[in-house]
Protein backbone atom coordinates (compact mmCIF):
# COMPACT_ATOMS: atom_id res chain seq x y z
CA UNK A 1 0.00 0.00 0.00
CA UNK A 2 3.11 2.30 1.12
CA UNK A 3 4.27 1.55 -2.30
CA UNK A 4 1.35 2.08 -4.48
CA UNK A 5 0.91 5.80 -2.52
CA UNK A 6 4.63 6.80 -3.83
CA UNK A 7 3.92 5.38 -7.32
CA UNK A 8 0.71 7.81 -7.36
CA UNK A 9 2.70 10.95 -5.49
CA UNK A 10 5.31 10.67 -8.11
CA UNK A 11 2.96 10.23 -10.93
CA UNK A 12 1.36 13.33 -9.39
CA UNK A 13 3.90 15.33 -9.37
CA UNK A 14 5.40 14.60 -13.10
CA UNK A 15 2.06 15.29 -14.25
CA UNK A 16 1.96 18.79 -12.27
CA UNK A 17 5.63 19.41 -13.66
CA UNK A 18 4.92 18.88 -17.05
CA UNK A 19 1.58 21.07 -17.22
CA UNK A 20 3.56 24.29 -16.18
CA UNK A 21 5.15 24.90 -19.64
CA UNK A 22 8.74 26.31 -19.31
CA UNK A 23 9.24 30.22 -20.31
CA UNK A 24 12.28 31.14 -22.03
CA UNK A 25 13.64 34.60 -22.82
CA UNK A 26 16.95 34.18 -24.96
CA UNK A 27 19.74 37.55 -25.26
CA UNK A 28 22.83 38.21 -26.66
CA UNK A 29 25.82 39.02 -25.22
CA UNK A 30 28.18 41.16 -26.99
CA UNK A 31 30.40 38.30 -28.54
CA UNK A 32 27.06 36.76 -30.21
CA UNK A 33 26.57 34.31 -27.57
CA UNK A 34 23.59 33.23 -26.28
CA UNK A 35 22.00 33.93 -22.31
CA UNK A 36 18.71 31.66 -22.43
CA UNK A 37 16.76 32.73 -19.34
CA UNK A 38 14.11 30.17 -18.29
CA UNK A 39 10.93 30.38 -15.87
CA UNK A 40 10.71 27.87 -13.59
CA UNK A 41 8.52 29.46 -10.74
CA UNK A 42 8.22 32.23 -7.82
CA UNK A 43 12.68 33.31 -7.08
CA UNK A 44 13.85 30.22 -9.12
CA UNK A 45 15.36 31.02 -12.53
CA UNK A 46 17.52 29.10 -14.44
CA UNK A 47 20.16 30.46 -17.29
CA UNK A 48 22.19 29.17 -19.28
CA UNK A 49 25.17 30.30 -21.44
CA UNK A 50 28.26 28.96 -23.33
CA UNK A 51 27.28 25.74 -22.12
CA UNK A 52 27.19 26.34 -18.16
CA UNK A 53 24.11 26.26 -15.97
CA UNK A 54 23.18 28.85 -13.29
CA UNK A 55 20.20 28.49 -11.12
CA UNK A 56 18.73 31.39 -8.55
CA UNK A 57 16.76 30.17 -5.65
CA UNK A 58 15.67 26.49 -6.94
CA UNK A 59 13.30 24.83 -4.18
CA UNK A 60 10.75 21.97 -4.62
CA UNK A 61 8.37 21.97 -2.84
CA UNK A 62 6.42 25.59 -3.00
CA UNK A 63 3.37 25.09 -5.49
CA UNK A 64 3.47 24.21 -9.02
CA UNK A 65 6.02 21.14 -7.80
CA UNK A 66 9.22 20.99 -9.62
CA UNK A 67 11.09 17.62 -10.23
CA UNK A 68 14.27 18.79 -10.85
CA UNK A 69 15.58 15.30 -11.73
CA UNK A 70 14.24 16.77 -15.54
CA UNK A 71 16.34 19.94 -15.84
CA UNK A 72 20.44 20.27 -16.41
CA UNK A 73 22.50 20.21 -13.46
CA UNK A 74 24.39 23.03 -12.28
CA UNK A 75 27.41 24.86 -12.62
CA UNK A 76 26.78 27.43 -10.37
CA UNK A 77 23.46 28.15 -7.92
CA UNK A 78 22.98 31.49 -6.25
CA UNK A 79 20.94 31.37 -2.76
CA UNK A 80 19.98 34.63 -1.92
CA UNK A 81 18.57 33.29 1.63
CA UNK A 82 17.32 30.92 3.49
CA UNK A 83 13.61 30.92 3.28
CA UNK A 84 11.77 27.98 2.39
CA UNK A 85 10.93 29.58 -0.65
CA UNK A 86 14.70 30.18 -1.62
CA UNK A 87 16.46 27.84 0.10
CA UNK A 88 16.03 23.78 -0.39
CA UNK A 89 18.44 21.43 0.70
CA UNK A 90 16.91 18.66 -1.57
CA UNK A 91 16.46 20.85 -4.83
CA UNK A 92 20.44 21.95 -4.08
CA UNK A 93 21.58 18.18 -3.23
CA UNK A 94 19.41 17.09 -6.97
CA UNK A 95 21.22 20.10 -8.95
CA UNK A 96 24.79 20.00 -7.48
CA UNK A 97 27.37 17.55 -8.71
CA UNK A 98 31.41 17.30 -8.16
CA UNK A 99 31.96 20.31 -10.39
CA UNK A 100 29.13 22.30 -8.75
CA UNK A 101 29.96 25.87 -7.07
CA UNK A 102 27.17 27.40 -4.45
CA UNK A 103 26.92 31.26 -3.57
CA UNK A 104 25.06 31.68 -0.49
CA UNK A 105 24.74 34.39 2.52
CA UNK A 106 25.65 32.92 6.00
CA UNK A 107 22.62 31.86 7.51
CA UNK A 108 21.91 29.45 4.44
CA UNK A 109 25.80 28.32 4.81
CA UNK A 110 24.61 27.45 8.50
CA UNK A 111 21.84 25.49 7.20
CA UNK A 112 23.00 23.88 4.46
CA UNK A 113 26.85 23.44 5.94
CA UNK A 114 28.38 23.63 2.51
CA UNK A 115 28.63 26.82 -0.10
CA UNK A 116 30.90 29.71 -0.65
CA UNK A 117 29.79 32.61 1.61
CA UNK A 118 28.99 36.37 0.08
CA UNK A 119 28.13 38.89 2.32
CA UNK A 120 26.37 42.73 0.78
CA UNK A 121 29.35 43.91 -1.17
CA UNK A 122 31.42 41.05 -1.80
CA UNK A 123 32.55 40.30 -5.63
CA UNK A 124 33.71 36.86 -7.00
CA UNK A 125 35.26 35.99 -10.14
CA UNK A 126 32.63 32.87 -11.02
CA UNK A 127 33.99 31.54 -14.73
CA UNK A 128 36.04 33.34 -16.72
CA UNK A 129 33.73 35.23 -18.36
CA UNK A 130 30.92 36.01 -15.22
CA UNK A 131 31.17 37.91 -12.34
CA UNK A 132 28.80 38.26 -9.30
CA UNK A 133 28.90 40.98 -6.48
CA UNK A 134 26.25 40.39 -3.61
CA UNK A 135 24.21 43.57 -3.01
CA UNK A 136 21.73 44.62 -0.49
CA UNK A 137 18.18 43.03 0.11
CA UNK A 138 16.33 44.17 3.24
CA UNK A 139 12.87 45.57 4.64
CA UNK A 140 12.37 49.32 5.22
CA UNK A 141 8.78 48.97 5.99
CA UNK A 142 9.03 49.24 10.27
CA UNK A 143 6.62 46.12 10.62
CA UNK A 144 7.91 44.11 7.77
CA UNK A 145 11.78 44.34 9.01
CA UNK A 146 10.98 41.11 10.90
CA UNK A 147 10.78 39.34 7.75
CA UNK A 148 13.95 40.56 5.74
CA UNK A 149 16.51 42.55 8.36
CA UNK A 150 19.06 44.82 6.91
CA UNK A 151 22.28 43.05 6.31
CA UNK A 152 21.35 39.72 6.33
CA UNK A 153 20.03 38.31 2.94
CA UNK A 154 21.88 39.16 -0.65
CA UNK A 155 20.66 40.61 -4.02
CA UNK A 156 22.79 39.09 -6.33
CA UNK A 157 24.24 41.54 -10.26
CA UNK A 158 25.14 38.44 -12.23
CA UNK A 159 27.50 40.14 -15.42
CA UNK A 160 27.91 37.61 -17.86
CA UNK A 161 30.37 39.46 -20.44
CA UNK A 162 28.49 42.55 -20.99
CA UNK A 163 25.26 41.57 -19.70
CA UNK A 164 24.51 42.62 -16.37
CA UNK A 165 21.38 40.85 -14.67
CA UNK A 166 20.37 41.84 -11.59
CA UNK A 167 18.00 39.03 -9.25
CA UNK A 168 16.72 41.54 -6.21
CA UNK A 169 15.45 38.83 -3.66
CA UNK A 170 13.33 39.49 -1.20
CA UNK A 171 13.49 43.71 -0.74
CA UNK A 172 12.07 46.63 -0.63
CA UNK A 173 12.78 49.66 -2.79
CA UNK A 174 16.06 50.60 -0.56
CA UNK A 175 18.45 53.55 -1.05
CA UNK A 176 21.15 51.37 -2.26
CA UNK A 177 19.07 50.69 -5.42
CA UNK A 178 20.26 54.08 -6.65
CA UNK A 179 24.13 52.58 -6.92
CA UNK A 180 22.52 49.58 -9.51
CA UNK A 181 23.59 51.35 -12.31
CA UNK A 182 23.37 50.18 -16.21
CA UNK A 183 21.41 46.93 -15.71
CA UNK A 184 19.95 45.15 -19.04
CA UNK A 185 17.75 42.85 -16.65
CA UNK A 186 16.15 43.05 -13.57
CA UNK A 187 14.27 40.80 -11.22
CA UNK A 188 12.05 42.66 -8.88
CA UNK A 189 9.85 41.01 -6.88
CA UNK A 190 6.29 42.24 -5.57
CA UNK A 191 4.30 40.95 -2.81
CA UNK A 192 2.89 41.73 0.64
CA UNK A 193 3.77 41.76 3.28
CA UNK A 194 7.03 40.45 2.09
CA UNK A 195 9.03 42.31 -0.48
CA UNK A 196 7.12 45.35 -2.37
CA UNK A 197 3.56 46.65 -3.25
CA UNK A 198 3.25 47.37 -7.31
CA UNK A 199 4.05 50.74 -6.60
CA UNK A 200 7.61 50.44 -4.99
CA UNK A 201 8.53 48.25 -7.82
CA UNK A 202 7.69 51.05 -10.44
CA UNK A 203 9.69 52.84 -8.40
CA UNK A 204 12.32 50.78 -8.33
CA UNK A 205 12.39 49.79 -11.36
CA UNK A 206 12.37 53.64 -11.97
CA UNK A 207 15.42 54.09 -10.32
CA UNK A 208 17.24 51.43 -11.26
CA UNK A 209 16.32 51.89 -15.49
CA UNK A 210 16.42 48.04 -16.13
CA UNK A 211 16.15 47.24 -19.81
CA UNK A 212 14.16 44.80 -19.52
CA UNK A 213 12.08 44.23 -16.16
CA UNK A 214 10.86 40.49 -15.00
CA UNK A 215 8.21 40.99 -11.95
CA UNK A 216 8.71 37.83 -9.80
CA UNK A 217 7.93 36.28 -6.61
CA UNK A 218 4.31 38.44 -7.04
CA UNK A 219 2.10 35.49 -5.76
CA UNK A 220 -1.65 36.97 -6.05
CA UNK A 221 -0.43 40.43 -6.73
CA UNK A 222 -2.59 41.58 -10.01
CA UNK A 223 0.94 42.32 -11.40
CA UNK A 224 -0.17 43.74 -14.88
CA UNK A 225 -0.70 46.86 -13.18
CA UNK A 226 3.31 47.17 -13.11
CA UNK A 227 3.11 47.46 -16.89
CA UNK A 228 0.56 49.94 -16.78
CA UNK A 229 2.35 52.03 -14.40
CA UNK A 230 5.36 51.86 -16.40
CA UNK A 231 4.13 52.09 -19.96
CA UNK A 232 6.11 55.39 -21.41
CA UNK A 233 9.44 54.53 -19.38
CA UNK A 234 11.02 52.61 -21.76
CA UNK A 235 11.53 49.65 -19.62
CA UNK A 236 10.35 46.70 -21.79
CA UNK A 237 8.03 44.68 -18.50
CA UNK A 238 8.15 41.24 -19.61
CA UNK A 239 5.15 39.00 -17.25
CA UNK A 240 6.21 35.41 -16.93
CA UNK A 241 4.75 32.79 -14.26
CA UNK A 242 6.78 33.86 -11.43
CA UNK A 243 3.85 33.15 -8.88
Amino acid sequence: MKKLSLILLSLCLAITCWAQPRETDVFKTKSGKDVKITCIKHASIMMEYDGKVIYFDPVINVKPYTDYTTFPKANFIFVTHEHQDHFDSMALTELKRNFTTIYVNHNVYENWGSGHVMKNGDKAQVDDHITVEAVPAYNTTPEHMKFHPKGRDNGYILTIEDLRIYVAGDTEDIPEMENIKDIDIAFLPCNQPYTMTIEQLVKAAKTIKPKVLFPYHYSDTPIRKATMLLGGSGIDVRIRKYQ
